[in-house]
């Protein structure tokens, strides 16, 4: 081999040198947005699926009320068929029993102090449920981030193998879809329906 052979392949390597660099500068960088997406997307899918047990525990709860407000009610009902048919001696006691249970009743119903009247606890359910939803859909969105940050992670790894440039462009795209749907799950979980 000539010097002046030597001196193109010395050239062509460092050239090579230099887009390598680049090409493992955005595999570092793609590197950092998948360890994010990766962080956020459990962070949601804890979420998730914390707001769907508390949300599960606060409808056991409000069916568990419905029904002693029922029995409770049923209970006042038969006591207003006693009431007709008691002695004026018990009608006084019988009397007291139902508006006890009516009171009951209307507490079961509606419980401010508490928050667990069946009114309180179907809008906590009701919150919870949204809550899950918004974290799974946060979850959807940095699923795919994280999908595109990994593909554009085997992409340009195959452009320093491959030397084929246009692998790297793809890379770079699939970078910005990535933290595209990363600032979707962080900011408007709900403008793309994904599931």
């Amino acid at each position: 081999m000539g010097a002046h052979e030597s001196m193109e392949h010395a050239e062509h390597a460092e050239h090579a040198s230099g887009s390598n660099k680049k090409i493992a500068l955005l595999i570092a960088v793609l590197a950092l947005f998948l360890a994010i997406s990766e962080t956020l997307g459990k962070a949601s899918q804890t979420e998730s699926i914390s707001k769907n047990v508390e949300a599960a525990n606060l409808w056991a709860f409000f069916q568990a009320k419905s029904i002693r407000r029922t029995v409770v009610v049923t209970a006042a009902e038969q006591g207003k068929l006693t009431l007709a048919e008691a002695s004026e001696a018990q009608k006084p006691t019988v009397q007291k029993q139902i508006d006890d249970w009516t009171k009951t009743a209307q507490r079961y119903r509606s419980e401010p102090e508490t928050g667990e009247g069946t009114e309180q606890l179907a809008a906590k359910a009701k919150q919870a449920e949204h809550a899950r939803d918004e974290a799974t859909a946060k979850y959807h969105h940095f699923e795919l981030a994280s999908a595109a940050f990994q593909i554009g992670i085997v992409l340009a790894s195959a452009t320093i193998i491959t030397g084929m440039i246009a692998l790297a462009y793809v890379g770079g795209a699939l970078t910005i879809a990535g933290l595209i749907m990363t600032a979707l799950g962080l900011w408007w979980p709900h403008l793309l329906h994904l599931h």
